[in-house]
């Protein structure tokens, strides 16, 4: 069985393009997370808050955060995109969260086959509302959970880049090492 986070290439264009693996869809109130072990996806918990995902969320693959998970991505496009679907992402800006201490990045990025957003290259090309609304969704999903989070504003697709080579480098050298 093919394993998410370990098989499926990253990407060819990297940094700036990369393959995306969504976990959850648009619109969504359940939190699904990769089973490190399977591959599979994990029902966590159905969101706290009456609030649902903003867009298709999901992570980069043979990356390693800073907080020891794949790396976070919110894909932008038309439609929700069902759990474990690949597709073809472009990295337009970076979000970053303090989350239990440990930055916790979400890269913002956009279906490159969907027409209606994959002429975007920055996140400052965007309505204005939209990165508020995505930016106030991380500030408010754990709120009735008793957690709270620091959400930094959105950064230029420029910043986002070298997050991701980051990850793919401690990716790579944790998987050499035998830690993942």
């Amino acid at each position: 069985m093919t394993h998410c986070w370990h098989d499926v290439t990253p990407g060819q264009n990297l940094p700036r393009d990369f393959t995306a693996v969504i976990e959850i869809p648009t619109f969504s109130k359940v939190k699904y997370e990769l089973d490190k072990v399977t591959g599979l996806l994990r029902l966590d918990r159905m969101l706290y808050s009456a609030v649902h995902y903003p867009a298709n969320y999901g992570f980069i693959p043979q990356t390693l955060a800073e907080d020891d998970d794949p790396l976070d991505v919110l894909v932008l496009c038309q439609e929700p995109v069902d759990p474990l679907t690949i597709l073809d992402a472009r990295a337009i800006g970076v979000m970053t969260m303090i989350d239990s201490g440990k930055p916790d990045h979400k890269i913002l990025a956009v279906a490159v086959n969907d027409p209606e957003y994959n002429p975007y290259t920055d996140a400052s090309e965007l309505p204005p509302h939209r990165l508020a609304m995505l930016r106030r969704f991380f500030q408010d999903y754990k709120m009735l959970e008793g957690k709270t989070v620091e959400v930094e504003e959105f950064q230029a697709a420029a910043a986002a880049f070298p997050i991701i080579e980051d990850s793919l480098q401690r990716y790579s050298s944790q998987r050499r090492r035998g830690f993942l």
